[in-house]
């Protein structure tokens, strides 16, 4: 199965969603990187590396400035039609989006030589580490058990 197509079914699931933003919103960390790890099952730290230099470039250059404007776009704008706002705030939704996707496909040919059978806590928090902060481990057992 694809990355882009286990992400899918994982996002489906419930608390994932919710254990996601939480990682990317109060721990600085990029979802589609961590669902990676998860789903490559044990890559290897220059596996790891590239990821986390591709993934750093690709939400400055694009993902956060994208996601910024979906979120200015959120609040009522004065002057402006909210049916027009919330259109144009959908249709950014969806560069979100693929923009995810574009990230995650690539991601996965970094993967083919991942050794596997890694449990998804363990590598959450060795992408963590990866990432170079302390694993909030309470958040990454959160996403972990979701997954399931």
């Amino acid at each position: 199965m694809s990355l882009w197509e286990w992400t899918l079914e994982a996002y489906s699931q419930p608390g994932v969603p919710e254990a996601c933003l939480t990682l990317q919103d109060e721990h600085g960390l990029n979802t589609a990187y961590l669902l990676w790890a998860v789903w490559a099952e044990g890559a290897s730290d220059i596996q790891l590396n590239e990821a986390i230099g591709l993934t750093k470039s690709w939400d400055e250059a694009v993902l956060k400035p994208i996601r910024a404007i979906r979120r200015r776009l959120k609040p009522t704008f004065p002057g402006v039609e909210d049916d027009a706002r919330e259109g144009l705030r959908e249709d950014v939704k969806a560069a979100e989006l693929r923009a995810e996707r574009v990230l995650m496909e690539t991601l996965e040919t970094l993967a083919k030589n991942a050794s596997g059978g890694r449990p998804a806590l363990d590598a959450l928090i060795i992408a963590c580490q990866a990432w170079g902060i302390k694993p909030p481990e309470d958040a990454l057992s959160a996403l972990a058990s979701a997954l399931r």
